[in-house]
């Protein structure tokens, strides 16, 4: 099937996928939908919006979910959207939140009027009670991606689930604090909650369910799920997680991608953050404790060329914890039990750091074993050459493939493990690893001689959407794990449990028993393997800083 081609705002790596489609018979259409069949009509909570009927699926793109958070609702939690007369266009995605660009320089790209969503919806009738919803946070690192990047149709029309991708305001607009801010929180996160109020009020218009809510995402939108599942504020907005390579207990040791880089941590205390804010005010000519409205008045009055900039961007790319939506750092909330008593489905991808070393290692390169040392000695100090005697040179080709497994199972897969434990202490978890280590490279990746990206952060995305943004199309065997995947996927997204008749078995993760699904191509690919044993784990347990 072959989709049409509607104009799209695309973001960096995050920009994996693209869709199908045709003209569908009227009775086809969603529960709800009116009007031409190829341009069904729905009627949402704020006004009627005019979406475009594909092969299988309806696709509603560009809904507000929120008011535009400009002007005096800069730095504001989101404010509901004003209701609109007659019907709403909603054939093609809204602006991309402002971001940098992602190479070189030049001004952001996009609008600070972004808090939009896309709805995906399956035709033909649908179970009584409504589809399962799958709510999808993009990643990007909190700096880029856009929802509209990430075209759901085989999980919409192979898994029968309603799919919603999300913008959400990203870097110095989403994660900025200052004194005068207090204890406001991240507003990334907020729009994110905005947006699950809105599929709560929506969902059943399109033929969902609002009681089935999903949410899922990766990268950064993995470690917004795990936010989400420890927030407070988030009560009652989903019932079932799936976190992609963003546990709520990742962290990367110093050094791990360029030498001399601190250790880095994904969330940041509230004062910090503030401290952080008013300094980076004061650089902008909007000091505390001068005369006037105040800081925030000035910041709130400058350009967002002056503001969505690479070096602001790069210290405010962080949420806050110390406020009310995030009371505490995710991890130990994660540990001590504070979290919503829902499924969850979490991993990692076997190659994770692989994709982050390729765009460093032109400019840091690991030549030799001298180069190898040097990072573990910058890395691990006295615990080097520990690590040097579990990961030695000789059982990898090249020094950088051997930092690239060192820095994985640390930052990564024991991380993902740690969080799986304390989940499964409470509520029903399943983990996985994505193996495939023939994956497409996604475009964009710089080519490195001797160093295969394997399965790195990011290369399941294509398994799970529809995407032409890959160097090479999947073959016949990475179909069938795509489709293996999509079933999983929304099989949990339906029931909880990602099992269901044909599929090889998938455990429910035991604090005694840490099996993860093993999800590669081929035969034998997709099964239970201890995951702990296969990433050193037990080492890194004992040699954790």
């Amino acid at each position: 099937m072959q989709r049409a081609r509607f104009p799209r705002r695309r973001g960096a790596l995050a920009a994996v996928l693209l869709a199908l489609s045709s003209t569908v018979t009227a009775a086809a259409a969603a529960p709800g939908a009116t009007g031409a069949p190829e341009h069904p009509v729905v009627a949402t909570d704020h006004g009627l919006v005019r979406g475009r009927a594909h092969d299988g699926f309806l696709t509603y793109e560009g809904i507000p979910f929120a008011a535009p958070p400009t002007g005096g609702l800069r730095w504001r939690p989101p404010q509901p959207a004003r209701p609109w007369r007659g019907v709403r266009e909603a054939g093609e995605p809204g602006p991309q939140c402002l971001q940098p660009p992602v190479l070189g320089g030049g001004p952001p790209t996009g609008s600070e009027d972004c808090l939009h969503l896309n709805v995906t919806t399956p035709t033909g009738p649908g179970p009584v009670r409504g589809r399962p919803v799958m709510v999808w946070l993009h990643g990007g690192g909190f700096t880029f991606g856009t929802g509209s990047t990430y075209h759901p149709e085989r999980l919409a029309v192979r898994g029968g689930a309603v799919v919603v991708t999300v913008n959400y305001r990203l870097g110095m607009l989403g994660f900025f604090g200052h004194p005068e801010l207090k204890n406001a929180p991240p507003f990334g996160l907020a729009d994110q909650q905005a947006a699950l109020r809105w599929v709560r009020a929506n969902a059943a218009r399109f033929g969902g369910d609002p009681d089935n809510v999903t949410l899922f995402g990766v990268s950064a939108g993995g470690l917004s799920t795990c936010a989400q599942l420890v927030s407070p504020t988030a009560a009652g907005l989903f019932g079932k997680a799936v976190l992609q390579s963003g546990s709520c207990m990742t962290a990367y040791p110093p050094g791990a991608l360029i030498p001399g880089l601190p250790a880095y941590r994904p969330f940041v205390s509230q004062r910090s953050l503030r401290d952080e804010g008013a300094a980076a005010a004061a650089r902008l000519g909007c000091p505390q404790g001068g005369a006037g409205a105040g800081a925030l008045h000035c910041l709130r009055g400058l350009s967002a060329d002056k503001l969505v900039t690479p070096e602001l961007t790069a210290v405010f790319n962080r949420p806050a914890y110390g406020n009310p939506l995030l009371p505490t750092e995710p991890a130990r909330a994660l540990e001590a039990g504070r979290f919503h008593r829902v499924p969850v489905m979490q991993g990692a991808n076997r190659d994770e750091m692989r994709m982050f070393l390729g765009f460093t290692l032109g400019q840091y390169p690991l030549r030799d074993a001298r180069d190898y040392r040097a990072r573990l000695r910058n890395s691990f100090g006295g615990a080097a050459g520990a690590v040097e005697a579990e990961y030695p040179l000789s059982a990898y080709p090249t020094p950088a493939l051997a930092w690239a497994a060192v820095t994985t199972d640390n930052a990564w897969a024991c991380t993902t493990l740690h969080a799986d434990r304390a989940l499964a202490r409470r509520v029903p978890t399943y983990a996985y690893e994505f193996a495939d280590r023939t994956a497409p490279v996604l475009e964009g990746l710089p080519d490195v001689p001797g160093f295969p990206y394997g399965a790195a952060h990011g290369f399941e995305l294509p398994y799970l959407f529809v995407s032409p943004l890959t160097k090479q199309p999947l073959t016949d065997r990475q179909r069938a794990l795509a489709n293996r995947m999509a079933d999983y996927w929304t099989r949990f997204a339906h029931t909880g449990d990602p099992n269901h008749p044909g599929a090889p078995v998938w455990p429910v993760f035991r604090t005694r028993t840490p099996l993860a699904q093993s999800l590669a191509p081929g035969r034998h690919g997709v099964a239970p393997f201890d995951v702990g044993q296969a990433h050193h784990c037990s080492f890194w347990d004992r040699h954790r800083g």
